[in-house]
């Protein structure tokens, strides 16, 4: 079961673009609170409590008591440079709500595969994650899925996995597949002809600027320098 998060927030007197900007030079993180049929909060959250909450990897699967109310991280937006979190909405949800969350895989028993250990076959993952249906008091940290015995060739479908009592896929209208063990990549001969005939073109490229002359450099000639200016 995934652990319960708390965070302190304060509620915001100003919202829009300017009010926003204002509360993220400061450190805070604007967010907002909804469901339940109740108002929308407009809240600001103290960005490196928000930062060590989403370091423990299972944020957006936890229960998070936001000023004492129960929430499910719904979305978190992140700057497109700095990756700083600059916007967070939170649902809120009762004890015993049922709610759809993105639950994380880990596979283990890696060396009990034949397909892998032996045959140096490679596991192809195509869902890193599971969307589940729970209640949001038994919310699981993630999915284990065992790869004892699997040879090349298998594959692992939804059906396959033991989901945690209670639980149940968000897509139920089909068995789909979560990974297969996939033979190893083979180098064909075509493979090797091409990288024989990069290498001799690199090595040939190197043997040409190895001859060509180094011209005197003259730190002092202003006319090489370039200077860059950021126009605020």
């Amino acid at each position: 079961m995934s652990d319960q998060l708390t965070l302190a927030a304060e509620t915001r007197d100003r919202v829009g673009k300017g009010a926003s900007r204002a509360l993220r030079r400061d450190g805070r993180v604007p967010a907002v609170i909804y469901g339940l049929n109740k108002e929308p909060d407009s809240v600001h959250l103290e960005e490196k409590a928000l930062m060590k909450a989403l370091m423990t990897g299972h944020f957006m699967n936890s229960v998070v008591m936001v000023n004492g109310v129960r929430t499910l991280p719904k979305d978190v937006s992140f700057h497109p440079v700095t990756d700083r979190p600059i916007h967070v909405d939170f649902l809120r949800i009762s004890e015993h709500s049922t709610v759809t969350v993105a639950v994380p895989i880990v596979f283990t028993d890696e060396d009990d595969a034949p397909g892998i250990k032996r045959g140096n076959g490679v596991l192809n993952i195509t869902r890193h994650e599971i969307e589940l249906v729970v209640d949001a008091s038994d919310i699981p940290s993630e999915i284990t899925i065992s790869l004892a015995g699997k040879e090349i060739g298998d594959s692992i479908h939804i059906s396959d996995v033991e989901l945690p009592k209670g639980a149940t896929p968000a897509i139920d209208d089909r068995d789909f597949a979560i990974a297969t063990i996939v033979p190893p990549t083979v180098p064909t001969v075509e493979d090797e002809a091409l990288e024989a005939e990069v290498a001799e073109a690199q090595a040939a490229e190197a043997a040409a600027e190895d001859e060509t002359p180094v011209e005197p450099n003259d730190d002092n000639n202003d006319d090489d320098k370039i200077t860059t200016q950021k126009n605020d």
